[in-house]
């Protein structure tokens, strides 16, 4: 078998906090936000449900605009990478953190206080990288999915 591996995040959840972007030294856009994401089951000893719900930090890097959409409890799609790296604290103790590098987030839904009507009907895609051309060979359910929609109607 090859030797191969696969480091592939996908987050369905809410925001937990407003993104909120800065720029590195040599002023690129890095956006940052945590997502939560919940699990209910049932506990088979007392037949009670049970709800745990965990965090997690996303970095979206060279998009901009993008921080005012990303708000507290909006539903979000995240596709990315883990890392996890290092720094030393005020302490000098080695602290490790991990977060999701994301490569897209779309916008999906929740909560819609004085959010475009756009995102509601239809999510909005924050493609890290250039869209992929389409080729004349595309499938016939994606003919016409994009028609008439340009650059210019991208909010962002």
């Amino acid at each position: 078998m090859a030797s191969r591996s696969v480091n592939k995040v996908i987050l369905i959840g809410n925001l937990g906090r407003d993104a909120e972007t800065k720029f590195t030294s040599s002023g690129v856009p890095v956006t940052r936000f945590s997502v939560a994401t919940s699990r209910r089951w049932k506990d088979q000893q007392t037949g009670d449900w049970k709800e745990e719900t965990n965090w997690t930090n996303v970095s979206l890097w060279r998009q901009e605009n993008v921080g005012q959409y990303l708000t507290k409890g909006k539903q979000v799609y995240v596709e990315g990478r883990l890392q996890t790296r290092s720094y030393d604290d005020k302490e000098g103790k080695k602290v490790y953190t991990t977060e999701v590098i994301a490569d897209e987030v779309i916008l999906l839904g929740g909560r819609n206080e004085g959010a475009p009507d756009e995102f509601s009907q239809q999510p909005a895609s924050m493609p890290r990288s250039a869209p992929k051309p389409r080729t004349a060979a595309a499938a016939p359910e994606d003919a016409g999915f994009d028609a008439g929609i340009t650059d210019d109607d991208v909010p962002f």
